[in-house]
């Protein structure tokens, strides 16, 4: 994968069919529905059968599990994401067709022309940040469009084509993304080192963050005030001639233009008082930790720079209940000594799983927390073993599989070891279990009652949880500890 160049675009209506490659990956598929609901012809493949493609079939969309070049027969335009290589029989056949073909984040952007637009960028915190804002839109009466990588809790769905002015986006950096988007509101969570194999360096990476702050469309860029890599960029937005650009700064630190105060982490539930441009506001979320309380006020400074109304943002983010693969409950089974509760998260850098167990912690106090761990990516693994293993010791007990690859091919000596070893020597009870299968029955063996277990990363570790939680009820372990 290598970074993209930003293409110039048309509306939707004037693509043809669009024929969306690897469209039941969480992020294609909510931009394939998205299409679909606009009237747009759409249809699509995937290498493998999913619920998600199933869920768009059900819609009425054409689609096949596998590539075939006879998918192209009729198509105009070809959208792929960045896990489609170069070499795809489907990608050959488009290009020798002469096909117009086009990347999601293209795709996306088209959705986007004529609206009053908000995209989420950072290098952890999009998702949640993007949903927080279309919830609190939805509350405040806007009617919003949405497109976001994983399901809302509450809609099941990741995209919606709103009748509304407001079009929000989660804005991924990893591939460059982020700047094919014609971005109104720009809101940056946090910039923090990732994404080395397309960027290269850290100052290339932040010099990205820059060139989606400075964009053609930017009004209004809301930033974080307590991460380094936001504050530096800041300081350097602050410092350019503003073309009547706002940069509004957020969080708990004390020269934030909104300010977290009185912050309070109690179980699943987080509160604090926010003050913004002269009035306070008590904000109260139900999804837990301190990451979402500066996600929220994100979100309610984007709400108010859509117009929308004070209150109605503040009931809308404590009608928030998170997304699929963030801090979601799997379920619970009772265990000699307390129940076991079983939650999964897609975090896959290590502040991302410091801030997941760090929430997690304050939801199990007094009782043992279990994180199960599967790095994503060789390059991200070498790069960041230190930390994830140093992260991953919030635990009480670490369990740690192999790498799920993903795009990448393997790097000889690098497997996810070497995470295990860096968590060991941080102080944790750690267990590596190479083999993804074997994983339930040895965190069966590893649990016990009162425990908070928690799945994370970006793969198929999301399978684990609930084959544990079927071995544990079926008295296999855990059930005698």
């Amino acid at each position: 994968m290598t970074l993209l160049t930003p293409v110039d675009l048309v509306p939707p209506e004037q693509l043809g069919t669009v024929h969306f490659v690897a469209m039941g990956g969480s992020g294609m598929s909510g931009v394939a529905m998205a299409y679909h609901e606009r009237g747009v012809p759409v249809s699509g493949c995937d290498q493998v059968d999913s619920p998600t493609l199933r869920q768009l079939a059900d819609t009425g969309i054409r689609t096949w599990v596998g590539h075939d070049i006879a998918h192209l027969d009729g198509i105009s335009t070809l959208v792929v994401s960045s896990a489609i290589r170069e070499d795809n029989i489907e990608v050959v056949e488009a290009r020798r067709r002469g096909l117009r073909i086009w990347h999601r984040s293209a795709a996306l952007a088209a959705l986007m022309l004529g609206h009053d637009t908000v995209s989420v960028a950072g290098t952890h915190g999009k998702t949640t940040t993007t949903s927080m804002i279309a919830t609190m839109a939805a509350r405040a009466g806007a009617e919003p469009s949405y497109v976001v990588g994983s399901p809302l809790a509450s809609t099941r769905t990741s995209a919606n084509i709103g009748s509304g002015r407001p079009f929000i986006v989660e804005a991924d950096e990893s591939d460059g993304s982020f700047l094919q988007y014609p971005t109104q509101i720009a809101v940056i969570t946090n910039v923090e080192t990732d994404h080395l194999d397309n960027w290269g360096t850290h100052e290339r990476y932040a010099q990205g963050f820059e060139r989606f702050a400075t964009g053609p469309d930017v009004r209004a860029v809301v930033i974080d005030a307590d991460d380094t890599g936001t504050r530096e960029l800041t300081g350097r937005l602050r410092a350019m001639p503003s073309a009547g650009r706002r940069v509004i700064s957020y969080g708990e630190d004390p020269s934030a233009d909104v300010r977290l105060r009185d912050v309070v982490l109690e179980g699943m539930h987080s509160s604090a008082t926010l003050d913004f441009e002269g009035d306070s506001y008590q904000l109260a979320l139900n999804v837990p930790g301190r990451h979402n309380l500066w996600n929220a006020s994100a979100a309610f400074v984007a709400g108010r720079l859509l117009g929308l109304d004070a209150t109605d943002l503040i009931a809308g983010a404590s009608a928030f209940a998170g997304n699929l693969r963030r801090f979601q409950p799997v379920g619970q089974v009772p265990l000699p000594g307390g129940r076991l509760a079983l939650f999964d998260d897609y975090a896959h850098h290590p502040t991302e799983i410091r801030a997941a167990l760090a929430a997690a912690r304050h939801a199990v106090p007094g009782g043992r927390l279990v994180a199960c761990f599967q790095p994503h990516l060789y390059s991200r693994t070498q790069e960041f073993a230190e930390e994830f293993g140093a992260a991953l010791a919030l635990a009480d007990v670490v369990v740690v599989t192999d790498i799920y690859g993903a795009r990448e091919d393997p790097v000889p000596g690098v497997t996810g070891q070497l995470v295990a070893d860096a968590a060991a020597r941080s102080g944790a009870d750690t267990h590596y279990v190479a083999d993804k299968t074997r994983l339930p029955a040895a965190l069966a063996q590893l649990v016990r009652g009162g425990d908070l277990v928690m799945t994370l990363g970006a793969g198929d570790i999301t399978l684990v949880g609930p084959l544990l939680l079927e071995q544990l009820k079926s008295g296999g372990s855990g059930a005698s500890r």
